[in-house]
Parts: C-alpha cells; structure tokens; sequence
C-alpha cells in the first residue's frame, strides 16, 4: 500500500447546505437531495483548460513572500484528462462531454495549480462558480495518475466520495486521521480533515447504495487509521480504475439515451408524465410558429427541467428550471422559432400525490 505519508487527497471545496422556504417532509427532503448535485441525463458537460500566464493563485508563505501557482497544465497533462472524460463516457453513459476552448463557454474549468490539492466541485454546484474561476484543480503531476482523474470527474458528475458513505459502517481512530492528514503530503487543518474524511454524508443524500470499498470515489488509507472492519485495520486501498458497482451506478444513473423514444410534444396539448422518482422523460418540440412559449409542468411533484435546440445533431442548452422544494412548478418562458427542433428533458424528484402529473408547452 505504501507509506501514509505519500498518499495524496482530493480536498473537496465547502459548500453551504440547501435551505428550504417551505416546509419540506422528509420523504421528500430525502429524494430531493439524492438529485441534487445529479445532472439532467443527456447534459453536455462542456470542459476547458486555462491557458497562459494570466491564470494564477497568489499565495504567501510563512515569512510572507508571495508566489504565484499557474493553473496552466501541460499537453501531457491535458490528455491525460481527455482520455479519462473518454473512459467515463465509454462506459455507456447519456451525458456527454465536449472540450471547448473558451472557459466562459464551459461548465468544467479545469485548472493544473500544483501545491494547490486535487479537487472538484461536486455535480450542479459548478453552476454557481463565476466563469473566470476553476471548479476543477489537479495539484499534483496526473499524467500517469488516472484514478485522481477520473474521481475529480466522479464529482463534476454529482458523486460524493465513498468512504463517507453512512452506510459504510467506519468506525475511525480520529485522532490518528487527524494527526496523519495534518502532516505531509497534505497539511490539512482538522476543519478539512473532518469534512473530507471523518463526515458522514446524509443518509437523505444517498440513493440505497451499498458501500463500495474499491469504488473510484473512496480513498487509500493506510494502517491503524480505521477501527473497524476490522479487516482495514492494517489499511484499506480500493482497486485500480472504476469498480463494477461505480459503472453499474453511474449507468444507472445516466442511462444511454435512445432517441426513439423521445414523446413528441405539441402546442397546447399535456402529455402525461408517467414516470417514477429519479427518472426522466425526454420530449421533442417543433414549433409552427414563431414567437414566445411557456413550457410547464402541472401537478404536485418536484423536478428539474431543461430546454435545448438542436443545432446539427448536438443538443445546445437554452434554459432551464428546478422546481424542487418549492411550492411552485418548473417553467420556462421563451422564444423558439419555426423551423427549430427543440428537447424537453424532465426529471423527477418527488411526486406527492397519485394524481395526473403533465407538462405542456403553450
């Protein structure tokens, strides 16, 4: 396994809890939250590099001189992650992934900041970074480090990490987490240790997960940092590469799309969502006329909704709306034209009654 002392973490940036302004049971706080960070299937997930001089973190050292850390990568480096986003969608996977050159186009900002920690945010909270920042950083040299790749991609797509799983069952010798993380290669403070490490996640963030121990997302940890399983007490390190239950999930998770499937939808006419929790529905919209539409969803449930064109067989995002946890439905005003393919794509969350749940564009 190696030395402690060699093994290098992914340091997740800290994110606020989600607040409600409405009452919220926990059926559905439950299934709202195991969405959350999930992308709508069929998302194009578009990814860049920082390139130049003018990309940089200041940092100052302990006598206070200052340094500047480039987010810059090497070509080396940079193909290194575009053979990983290959692999993930090798898979079998809806989600797409398409590098760009221009960061302000893009949802992943990938930057290479060595010193800085390997990290990503996770899922849809890219949505909320400024464009002129990373939501990605790889700080140390990845070119033969696929794993650390492919767990900071894990988490752009809306997996947390594994060994924070509640039903994991860990029983940590705290301290001695503490104690190892405070030291090289990482120098963590007890606050990063705690939230990377010793936090349990929710059990209302987990979809029914069985805790996967060689699950891409999951760390190495040497011995006598784990009290039980006993079976890790001498240390636990997960296999190389995806583990069957990471390309189980996320397949699960984010389906291949078949088109033939798309429900067609027509102007003033409810098409019937028939779907269960954490399923989509894909539809397709081809106006006759020119001029501003309402798409909406009718009934009590909770969703997520996207509207894309198509433009040469790609599907460009236009808009989008999440209606989860509030007392309203997902809608989205705007023009479409005539002539124009458009996707509606719809997932649900939560449906509170068993009545008839619809969308309709008009």
């Amino acid at each position: 396994m190696g030395n402690q002392n060699e093994i290098r973490y992914c340091n997740l940036p800290q994110m606020p809890q989600r607040s409600f302004n409405v009452p919220v049971g926990p059926m559905r706080l439950e299934a709202i939250l195991v969405m959350a960070k999930k992308w709508v299937n069929g998302t194009k997930l578009k990814y860049s590099f920082f390139e130049g001089d003018g990309f940089f973190t200041t940092v100052t050292d302990n006598s206070g001189n200052q340094s500047k850390l480039f987010w810059k990568g090497t070509e080396s480096e940079k193909e290194a992650v575009r053979n990983a986003f290959k692999k993930w969608k090798s898979q079998g996977i809806g989600l797409e992934f398409e590098e760009s050159s221009d960061f302000r186009d893009s949802i992943i900002r990938i930057g290479f900041a060595k010193g800085e920690g390997s990290w990503s945010y996770v899922g849809r909270d890219a949505w909320d970074i400024p464009k002129e920042q990373r939501t990605m950083n790889f700080g140390w040299d990845i070119v033969s480090d696929e794993d650390t790749i492919l767990h900071e991609i894990g988490h752009a797509m809306g997996f947390p990490h594994e060994h924070q799983n509640p039903k994991a069952g860990i029983v940590w010798d705290e301290e001695a987490v503490y104690t190892s993380l405070a030291g090289p290669p990482n120098y963590w403070s007890r606050d990063q240790t705690y939230h990377n490490i010793i936090r349990k996640i929710s059990p209302d963030d987990v979809q029914g997960s069985r805790w996967d121990p060689n699950s891409i997302m999951h760390y190495p940890f040497g011995a006598n940092m784990i009290i039980s399983p006993e079976e890790y007490k001498d240390g636990l390190r997960p296999e190389d590469g995806l583990s069957e239950r990471d390309i189980a999930w996320v397949k699960q998770f984010y389906p291949k799309i078949d088109k033939r499937t798309f429900v067609e939808l027509k102007a003033f006419h409810s098409e019937i969502i028939s779907i269960n929790a954490g399923d989509q529905i894909n539809l397709e919209f081809s106006p006759e006329e020119s001029r501003t539409f309402t798409v909406r969803t009718f009934g009590n449930m909770d969703t997520v909704m996207v509207l894309s064109e198509v433009v040469d067989g790609e599907n460009q995002y236009l808009s989008g709306d999440d209606d989860s946890g509030e007392d309203r439905n997902s809608s989205i005003q705007i023009k479409l034209l005539k002539g124009k393919k458009y996707i509606v794509n719809i997932r649900l969350y939560y449906k509170t009654s068993a009545g008839d749940t619809c969308v309709m564009v008009y």
